[in-house]
């Protein structure tokens, strides 16, 4: 080889690696929580085609619903030099340790689904989430509104006890409540956001509640503990969706077949495509060094027996809920 070919060359790997990495080249590593509901099973789904759509090799670690098991999941995708991490946390708590060291490694993160504690807000680039506020009022509303000044005493399934996800509904349902005073929260309880929780503690309810004669509404802050609840109203003798009225969140398929039914009243839809959008940020981050805004923010739309519930069954059952 000339020297003449040889400087060309090398000025040609030189550049080659100053190049920032294509979609191809990039690697995500994703610890996501587990699989307690349907939502959660298709958000992994449709993270997987995301992915591969844009030809970016994704790496999911389930948690089962253990912070120390995405702790060492995102110590593991360090250790492995991955371009990116994505984190579904179990918990808003605990995560300033692990998240520096991602940052220490350059490695951004993206949340996806739920925040943290404001007091980890410099350690990752941006959040896809929908204003889970927002989506408890969205509920609040409807029930408000469905009742009318008519007496209503309500009984919550909350989500995990931890989870800003949880604290967010319940924050966003009560705040409907405290401006219409025939709405009365008379009991709360977690349901994990899992459906044999959500009947365990459904169950536990109608008992204390004089067989559920005393129950006008359930609010679930998912839709698998709803799923859970109406199994155990019709174990009772009750007829959900009319003795009981009922509206929950997230908008899985399951859901919809139940308000085809009768026996669910409304839900308040949570996209599972967090990482199409988180994917989107980091690709232009990687490429351009585009700082994206730190919250990005999805849509919440309230569903009915209006709605046509069962074309939307078929149109969501294949996305892996």
């Amino acid at each position: 080889m000339t020297s003449k070919a040889l400087l060309a060359a090398t000025a040609l790997v030189a550049i080659t690696l100053s190049l920032p990495a294509t979609a191809a080249e990039l690697t995500v590593g994703f610890s996501q929580i587990g699989s307690e509901s349907g939502w959660r099973a298709a958000e992994t789904s449709v993270s997987k085609s995301e992915a591969a759509k844009r030809k970016v090799t994704l790496k999911i670690a389930d948690a089962q619903q253990k912070q120390e098991n995405q702790i060492k999941a995102i110590r593991s995708f360090i250790a492995q030099g991955v371009d990116a991490i994505f984190l579904a946390p179990v918990v808003s708590s605990g995560w300033d340790a692990v998240l520096k060291e991602a940052k220490e490694a350059k490695i951004p993160v993206v949340l996806l689904d739920r925040d943290i504690d404001p007091s980890g807000k410099e350690l990752y680039l941006t959040a896809v989430t929908s204003d889970s506020v927002h989506e408890g009022a969205v509920a609040g509303e409807w029930l408000a509104k469905t009742v009318g000044g008519k007496a209503c005493n309500v009984v919550e399934l909350q989500g995990t006890v931890g989870a800003s996800v949880a604290t967010n509904r319940k924050k966003g349902f009560d705040s409907v409540v405290a401006k219409n005073a025939n709405l009365k929260v008379v009991r709360s309880q977690t349901g994990d956001f899992t459906r044999a929780k959500g009947k365990e503690v459904m169950e536990s309810f109608i008992k204390a509640e004089g067989g559920g004669k005393t129950i006008c509404a359930v609010y679930a802050h998912n839709d698998d503990m709803m799923v859970g609840a109406i199994q155990a109203m019709k174990e009772a003798g009750l007829k959900p969706g009319k003795d009981i009225l009922t509206v929950s969140i997230d908008a899985v398929p399951d859901i919809f077949k139940a308000i085809a039914a009768g026996e669910a009243n409304a839900t308040v839809e949570l996209t599972p495509n967090m990482a199409g959008p988180a994917l989107d940020a980091i690709m232009a981050y990687k490429a351009k060094g585009t700082v994206p805004p730190k919250w990005i923010q999805t849509e919440s739309k309230l569903y009915t027996a209006a709605d046509d519930p069962q074309k939307i069954y078929d149109s969501k059952k294949g996305l892996g809920y």
